[in-house]
C-alpha cells in the first residue's frame, strides 16, 4: 500500500457500466483485493438479479480475491450499519497485510458511508411507528421523508417498506440523538465509469434481456420455493420486486418486463444524482469514459493512482 498516495481505490458508476470487470483488472495490476459495495450482492442465492458474475473476478486465469459478496441469507435485511462494520473488518485486514483495497459498487449509501465516514448507530425496530405508517401511500411516505433536514438515505427507497425503515431511522436520530462509533478517516481515490445517457440505457436494456434469457425468472421462483417470503423479495426492489409480482399473477410477463426496464433506468438516474451530490459535497470522482478500450481505461486509472 505504501506505493500509492491513497488508502484505497474506489470504482463506481451507474448500473451496467462494467464496474466489476474493470475493478478486477485494476486490482490484478495493483496487487489489490476487491471489497464489494453492492447492497444486494451480499445475499446468497440472489445471483442473476444482482449481477454477480464470478468470472469477472478471474483475470488472465488468476482469481482476484473479493469480499462482502454472499455473506447474508436471502430474506435477511442487511443494512448500512452492518456494511460499515463488515467493511472495516476487511479493510483493516488488508491494511495489515499491506494489500490495496479496491472498492467496487454502485450503492450510493454504502459508498458514501465509507468515503464520508458516516457515524452510524444501530437503529432498533419501532413497531408503533411502523403501524402508524402502514397505510400511507408511497407519495405520503416520500413527503414525510422530504421533511427531514438531514436525511441519511435518499437512494434505493423504491418500496414502502424501505421508505418506512428510512423514516424509522430518522425518527430515532431525532428522539435519541447518537453516540456512534468513530469511523476512521480514509483517503480514497474515486474512479467512476460513465457512459452518456443513450448508451447507458442501451446497455441496461441489453443486460436485462441477457439476464432474463439466463434464467432470472427461474432464480426468483427458486427463492420463493425455498421459503423466502414474497414480501421480502419485493422489499429488495427492481428485478426481485417485479418478477415476484409477475409470479404472483399481478401482471403479465410483458408488463413485468416493461415496468422492470423502466425501473432500472430510473434507478440508474438516481445513482447519477447521488454521485453528483457526493461531488457537490467535495468528493472528487475521476470519471473515465466507458467507451474507452479496457487498455485505455486501465492506463487512465493507473495514471491517476500514481499521480
Amino acid at each position: 500500500m505504501g506505493r500509492y498516495n491513497n488508502d484505497m481505490v474506489v470504482v463506481t458508476g451507474a448500473t451496467a457500466s462494467g464496474k466489476t470487470g474493470f475493478a478486477a483488472r485494476l486490482a490484478a495490476v495493483l496487487g489489490g483485493e476487491i471489497i464489494s459495495a453492492d447492497s444486494r450482492q451480499v445475499y446468497r442465492g440472489m445471483n442473476i438479479g444482482t449481477g454477480k458474475d464470478y468470472d469477472d473476478y478471474i483475470v488472465d486465469g488468476v482469481q482476484i480475491p473479493y469480499h462482502l459478496v454472499d455473506i447474508a441469507d436471502a430474506g435477511y435485511k442487511y443494512n448500512v450499519y452492518e456494511y460499515q462494520r463488515d467493511f472495516l473488518s476487511v479493510y483493516n485486514d488488508l491494511k495489515l497485510r499491506k494489500v490495496l483495497p479496491v472498492v467496487c459498487g454502485g450503492s450510493g449509501m454504502y459508498l458514501d458511508s465509507i468515503i464520508s465516514g458516516y457515524k452510524l448507530i444501530k437503529v432498533p425496530v419501532n413497531e408503533e411507528l411502523r403501524k402508524s405508517l402502514a397505510d400511507k401511500s408511497p407519495a405520503e411516505l416520500s413527503g414525510i421523508l422530504s421533511s427531514y433536514k438531514d436525511l441519511h438515505n435518499i437512494t434505493d427507497i423504491d418500496t414502502p417498506k424501505r421508505a418506512i425503515r428510512a423514516i424509522e431511522i430518522e425518527e430515532y436520530y431525532i428522539r435519541e440523538g447518537s453516540d456512534p462509533d468513530e469511523f476512521p478517516e480514509i483517503s480514497p481515490l474515486v474512479l467512476g465509469i460513465r457512459y452518456d445517457r443513450d448508451k447507458r440505457r442501451e446497455r441496461i436494456s441489453q443486460r436485462l434481456e441477457s439476464r432474463l434469457d439466463s434464467g432470472l425468472v427461474e432464480e426468483v421462483k427458486a427463492l420463493i420455493d425455498r421459503g423466502i417470503s414474497t414480501d421480502d423479495l419485493i422489499y429488495y426492489g427492481l428485478e426481485y420486486k417485479f418478477i415476484t409480482m409477475y409470479l404472483l399473477g399481478q401482471m403479465t410477463y410483458n408488463e413485468m418486463k416493461k415496468k422492470l426496464e423502466t425501473a432500472i433506468h430510473q434507478f440508474a438516474k438516481r445513482q447519477m444524482t447521488w454521485f453528483r451530490g457526493m461531488e457537490r459535497r467535495g468528493i472528487k470522482i475521476h470519471w473515465i469514459d466507458g467507451e474507452l478500450s479496457n487498455k485505455d481505461k486501465l492506463a487512465r486509472a493507473l495514471m491517476l493512482i500514481k499521480d
